[in-house]
């Protein structure tokens, strides 16, 4: 693999994750010597990460994990809400048989993995792919590259995995269950349930930080 690639991937997972938290600076040297790589893929890494908003550059610091405020939390948020319900309306519009087939399967996916999850990093890591992929695919059958390309920026991926964190079992339950319901408007082409639905599963993670 790239070396600049494998860099990238392990700093993003670790800053996801949590291991490495907001504020906590990033020393080259330092993280040269714990992924046994040179200085450069690690300076290319967080080049990108930067670019991504994961991490930010602070006069007499350095690199640091950038810090999200309660202001932002919920501003991250309603963004993503609003174009991700637009997203899932156009879903109930254009989705095919066929991708309604997979999204069926995914939400069946997601259920079995929150069932068999507990608090461990590797169960949320678990559940947390399960979610992205069926969100993922809702955008998909929206069939709407630029409002694909928006959503991949209101994603924050650190925020998602904290609230899943966050959650208990019947909060994940609970997702289980929007997701359900949000697949079952799209296969019925009840857009503006399907939109209102998604925007009432999306606030319940923001809610799930700020408490």
């Amino acid at each position: 693999m790239n070396q600049a690639r494998d860099a990238y991937d392990r700093i993003r997972d670790a800053i996801v994750e949590g291991r490495i938290p907001p504020s906590e600076r990033l020393i080259e040297q330092r993280l040269a010597a714990e992924l046994s790589l040179s200085r450069t893929p690690i300076r290319e890494a967080l080049r990108r990460l930067q670019a991504e908003g994961l991490v930010e550059s602070k006069t007499n610091r350095g690199a640091i994990v950038r810090p999200v405020s309660e202001e932002e939390i919920h501003d991250f948020y309603e963004m993503r809400c609003r174009l991700e319900a637009y997203a899932t309306e156009l879903a109930a519009q254009r989705a095919t048989p066929e991708l309604v087939e997979l999204l069926r399967a995914d939400a069946a996916e997601f259920e079995q993995v929150v069932e068999s999850s507990d608090a461990t990093t590797e169960s949320i890591r678990l559940v947390n792919a399960a979610n992205k992929k069926l969100h993922g695919r809702i955008v998909e059958a929206a069939r709407h590259p630029r409002l694909a390309q928006l959503l991949g920026q209101a994603v924050d991926a650190p925020l998602v995995f904290a609230a899943f964190r966050r959650y208990d079992l019947d909060e994940r339950r609970r997702s289980a269950q929007f997701h359900r319901m949000i697949v079952e408007a799209i296969a019925t082409g009840e857009d503006r349930r399907a939109g209102n639905l998604m925007a009432e599963h999306i606030l319940q993670g923001r809610d799930a930080l700020l408490h």
